[in-house]
């Protein structure tokens, strides 16, 4: 198993449970849950860091490299607004922004190893 395809299973493992506990968390159940949700989602991100390093040294473009890199930013951001804003108001958007940007975080993890994947094959000039 290469290194690549390794950090994407563990990007899909830690944003499945980041999403699973994030819907609990939602449904208003599981407070104590929080710092779990919270560790997958750090998982996740880092996995995709990782992957965006990889992805870099393998020669993919410079934009899905940072694109990844500054999404990763993000989903903790708006992750930590969450803690700070009473119910009502803006917390429903950002619940939904914070849920929407963990989703691409998934799917750029996706799209950097497939883009790994591909340059590799490619044949050498």
């Amino acid at each position: 198993m290469t290194g690549s395809r390794a950090t994407l299973m563990i990007a899909r493992v830690a944003g499945l449970g980041a999403l699973v506990l994030g819907f609990v968390l939602w449904s208003g159940r599981g407070g104590v849950l929080v710092p779990i949700h919270m560790a997958c989602g750090v998982v996740l991100v880092v996995a995709l860091w990782a992957l965006a390093v990889l992805a870099g040294r393998a020669g993919v473009s410079g934009g899905a490299v940072g694109m990844a890199i500054l999404w990763g930013l993000a989903v903790p951001i708006l992750g930590g607004l969450q803690l700070n804003l009473p119910p009502g108001g803006g917390y429903g958007l950002i619940r939904v922004a914070h849920l929407l940007l963990g989703l691409g975080a998934i799917g750029l993890a996706e799209s950097l190893a497939a883009r790994i994947r591909r340059v590799r094959a490619a044949p050498t000039r």
